[in-house]
């Protein structure tokens, strides 16, 4: 649970780090889209490439940012198993009673954990590892401040986002704790039928959500005692500022995405799986 990624921030001195937020969250769109418009294979290698090259940009040890992905590795390997054997089409690689796998079943397991894989390292390093809660507020009310002419509360969207991201790692720790404390009391989370885990949890969420709702109140007291009374009329310590590497991130970004477009129009059959090479 402590590799979730979520609401921690690594600081360091790199490009991605000393952009502005606004750009981040930019960039981390243009991402997400790219990742879900690959469709041949080297445009999927492209993507891969792409995501370590910004692994290598933000200085952020490879290790870190791949241990946000132990969580949803089991996600990740039921999702895998369905395309490859729900999937046909292409080469009959594999044939055993009434399960067959075909090349095409391989092809959209891999593609579809390349996809997951990249839109978890391009959220997280772009909306997480190197903006700070404060920052990340600041960019999303600014970018969507015009919302705020058709009567958006575009800060109360954006502050309430960013206190969820900050507490995220927080219940995570409280989590391990009640854990550690109901283990230490003789619970048993690892044994027994599905039903009987699913009991075994009860002891653990009844005290989380007590504990959330009580650090939600005193965090709505501290608000209360600092006269916040929302976005309306409040000023700004830090002015957000566009720089020359912010319009280089985001032409770079753009041109990514439209090269992968341009990939998949031109895009030549692989004869093996079925699906497009080039």
């Amino acid at each position: 649970m402590k590799s979730i990624s979520f609401g921690q921030f690594y600081p360091a001195e790199s490009i991605i780090h000393k952009a502005d937020p606004r750009t981040k969250v930019i960039l981390a769109v243009l991402y997400i889209v790219s990742s879900f418009v690959c469709k041949s294979v080297l445009s999927f290698a492209v993507l891969a490439i792409t995501s370590l090259l910004v692994i290598l940009l933000s200085k952020i040890p490879v290790k870190t940012v791949l241990r946000s992905i132990k969580p949803i590795l089991v996600v990740m390997l039921f999702m895998s198993l369905l395309n490859v054997f729900l999937t046909k089409g292409g080469v009959l690689i594999v044939e055993f009673w009434r399960i067959s796998i075909y090349s095409k079943g391989i092809y959209a397991a891999v593609s579809a954990v390349v996809r997951v894989v990249a839109l978890i390292i391009g959220t997280s390093i772009f909306l997480t590892y190197t903006t700070t809660p404060i920052e990340l507020t600041d960019g999303i009310e600014q970018l969507f401040g015009p919302l705020k002419k058709i009567k958006i509360p575009v800060h109360e969207f954006a502050m309430m986002m960013t206190i969820a991201l900050r507490f995220i790692p927080t219940l995570i720790e409280e989590t391990d704790k009640i854990i550690s404390a109901q283990k230490a009391r003789g619970a048993d989370f690892s044994n027994g039928s599905l039903i009987k885990r699913a009991k075994a949890l009860i002891p653990i969420l009844v005290p989380l959500f007590i504990s959330a709702f009580r650090r939600a109140d005193e965090l709505a007291v501290a608000m209360e005692c600092r006269c916040y009374r929302g976005g309306e009329g409040r000023t700004k310590l830090h002015i957000l500022k566009y720089k020359a590497r912010d319009v280089f991130l985001i032409l770079l970004f753009a041109v990514l995405l439209a090269g992968l477009i341009l990939m998949n129009s031109f895009a030549l059959e692989f004869p093996f799986v079925g699906e497009n090479w080039f």
